[in-house]
């Protein structure tokens, strides 16, 4: 009991990477509609300022793979930490610094930094600290952490903009929403140095005794014997292998499923919700400036209950049949959404649908795809498949980000035919894919070792080769 309330505990600490991912992401959704006033923003430069930092999470992601497998998981989510802090201490632009959206953009792209490394780093701790049976349980944690931090964030942000004039929210509400992250980050920061170092990282550095003894503390001593032992063999295997080159045929192709399969998740059009919900909720379902932010607590709230149904049923149904699941949910909420905005019906049906899409992407592809993602690399090329696949996912997402505001807001979008539904169309095109994606190329990796699931993959022998 003891090992298990200590696992509970050091995977919720690494998860709070997610929560500052989601805090971060939700806080300048909050904040922008008085810093773009404050600034006297147009559309461009607030799309922008929006925008950037997935610039830093998309670096963050590249750097992530590098940096994790030369310091470890726990200092590189250090470096993420404080990268969170200085982002949040920073975007409120202090009185002593210029008043400047450039500087502000620089902020936000540290903060963006921070994200990358931590999306990267946080599941796959988690996942080499976790024993098989309740792995994507524990891994669902993280997905779990970003949307706490989205329901967070949104309550905070009405908090502070309901307890001020929007004068005074537009001279400095708007900076007291970025500093209230400085508490997740630095709380997050502190806690970081009690958390051991991953075990498979320390017996790939060669440090058997310190990887035993960190799981001697996590599984108790019996099973810490007979995992140190999987992992020894699983790093034999690997040395007493050819080099895999990332490039090769074999290899390429896992790489490139799990890429997809990132990038899918953000076409879904997540972000388009959770970044524009305000301007969803004003302009295309009717609703008035003073429900919008009660609106987002709603979807926000949705997006938490069905994470947690998530966690529930992920070990026990597995990871492919979430997926379908889910697909077919958004799929409806989507349609419900554009049927009622083509056919200019809008009303409490087109809530239903998004809060239908949200629920369904919180009990799917939201948590199951960092399991996934987690767990389907073979070892010796998780750090740097991981870090391609969640940097193609911070990708996707700024081309979701940025283009999205475009199709809505374009002629043929509000032309008499679409009446403001293309988008979500587009989208459920997307969704589809995730279906005949899912059937077609994604194992089902529940309740199988990170050794096991490294077997499952027919790697051809021409596929490797040496590096020097």
């Amino acid at each position: 009991m003891k090992n298990q309330t200590f696992l509970i505990l050091i995977t919720i600490v690494s998860a709070l990477g997610g929560l500052l991912f989601g805090y971060d992401t939700g806080v300048i959704n909050g904040s922008q509609y008085y810093f773009s006033q404050y600034f006297d923003l147009d559309a461009g430069m607030k799309g922008w300022v929006v925008g950037s930092a997935l610039i830093g999470c998309f670096v963050g992601a590249i750097v992530s793979g590098p940096l994790s497998k030369g310091i470890g998981r726990k200092y590189s989510l250090i470096i993420s930490a404080v990268l969170f802090s200085l982002s949040a201490w920073g975007s409120g632009l202090p009185a002593f610094l210029p008043e400047s959206v450039s500087l502000l953009v620089v902020f936000r792209i540290i903060g963006g930094l921070g994200i990358g490394i931590a999306s990267m780093n946080a599941p796959t701790y988690i996942a080499e600290i976790a024993p098989a049976k309740i792995r994507g349980t524990l891994v669902t944690y993280y997905q779990l952490a970003i949307v706490v931090g989205f329901f967070v964030v949104f309550l905070a942000t009405y908090f502070i903009g309901n307890s001020a004039t929007e004068a005074e929210n537009i001279q400095s509400g708007w900076r007291m929403m970025f500093w209230s992250e400085l508490i997740p980050s630095l709380s997050f920061l502190v806690l970081l140095f009690f958390v051991p170092k991953s075990p498979r990282w320390l017996a790939m550095k060669g440090l058997r005794a310190d990887a035993l003894k960190v799981l001697t503390r996590i599984h108790g001593a019996e099973i810490a014997e007979n995992e140190i032992i999987e992992i020894e063999k699983s790093l034999q295997k690997d040395k007493n292998k050819l080099k895999l080159s990332i490039f090769a045929k074999g290899v390429f192709a896992i790489i490139a499923i799990g890429t997809v399969l990132s990038m899918l998740q953000q076409f879904t059009g997540i972000n388009a919700v959770l970044y524009y919900g305000a301007d969803i909720f004003e302009k295309a379902l009717g609703f008035g400036k003073e429900d919008v932010l009660l609106q987002q607590v709603l979807l926000a709230g949705i997006n938490l209950v069905f994470t947690f149904v998530a966690m529930a049923t992920v070990d026990r149904f597995g990871r492919k049949p979430l997926l379908y699941i889910g697909a077919v949910g958004m799929l409806a909420g989507f349609i419900l959404l554009g049927t009622t905005l083509m056919t200019n019906s809008v009303g409490i049906l087109s809530l239903v649908g998004v809060l239908l899409f949200i629920a369904s992407f919180a009990m799917s592809m939201g948590p199951v795809v960092w399991v996934i993602l987690s767990e389907m690399f073979p070892n010796n090329i998780r750090s740097a498949a991981m870090s391609i696949a969640v940097a193609a996912q911070w990708a996707a997402n700024y081309l979701v980000t940025q283009s999205f505001p475009m199709v809505a807001e374009s002629k043929l979008n509000e032309g008499d035919f679409w009446n403001g539904s293309l988008p979500y169309f587009i989208f459920s095109i997307f969704i589809l894919g995730i279906i005949f994606f899912t059937y077609k190329y994604i194992p089902e990796t529940k309740g199988k070792t990170l050794e096991e699931l490294e077997d499952m993959w027919d790697i051809p022998e021409e596929a490797k080769k040496v590096v020097s």
